[in-house]
């Protein structure tokens, strides 16, 4: 990649053939997004119109309204005035921007093979991927069920569960109701109770499971 060397740019910053070198927008083009969200929704909690947090601001109505829209990137004194405004910290506005978001992806019949507590003999769980934070546990797993398997209504556990079955058909059971699904039914329960598949009926027997739970910091165990 040829570079751009000093001397190819005037005094008033454009290049050679006489353009405006201008830097790259895309980060910060993502900024002004982040913090024009983060103000339009601030501004939304406290009830106030675009009207009023600009006159609160010492803003114009169209300048907010560019703000919050992410057309155009605010100075610091104009970030601390609707900081004020809205009575949050000036950092409140980066929060968004500032997040990490995961995502996990698994390839057909890559996912880890694992036995779960509990595990009956001829379950195959595949992982699909794994998070724990904010206070929240979710587990999505790709289970094979065959005419092997071995059929068991009473696991139980703490958190929420949702199934859905791909392939195959059978009973599973929740608590004491029961419900035959067959490919495309889903089922969304209270793990708590007792469930679990109680008959195959045609195999193999292929669902989708996510398991949701409230995680519990390691350090809650040594508190009083």
């Amino acid at each position: 990649m040829a570079r751009l060397e000093a001397a190819d740019l005037s005094t008033d910053g454009s290049d050679e053939t006489g353009r405006a070198a201008t830097p790259p927008r895309g980060k910060e083009q993502a900024l002004e997004r982040a913090i024009g969200r983060e103000v339009h929704s601030l501004r939304r909690q406290h009830g106030m119109t675009v009207t009023e947090l600009a006159a609160l601001a010492s803003l114009s109505p169209g300048m907010l309204s560019k703000i919050e829209n992410g057309l155009t990137s605010p100075s610091l004194s104009t970030l601390q005035g609707l900081a004020n405004a809205l009575n949050v910290p000036v950092t409140a506005f980066l929060r968004r921007h500032e997040e990490r978001h995961e995502a996990t992806f698994v390839p057909a019949g890559e996912g880890l093979h694992i036995k779960r507590r509990g595990t009956r003999a001829g379950h195959d769980y595949q992982l699909l991927g794994q998070t724990v934070g904010k206070r929240m546990g979710v587990e999505p797993y790709h289970i094979t069920l065959t005419e092997e398997s071995e059929v068991y209504p009473a696991f139980q556990h703490e958190g929420t569960e949702f199934i859905h079955l791909v392939e195959g058909r059978m009973v599973y059971r929740h608590g004491s109701e029961t419900f035959e699904m067959g490919p495309g039914d889903s089922l969304f329960f209270d793990a708590e109770a007792s469930h679990g598949p109680e008959k195959l009926i045609e195999t193999p027997v292929r669902f989708i499971c996510v398991i949701a739970y409230e995680a519990t910091d390691a350090n809650d165990a040594y508190k009083d």
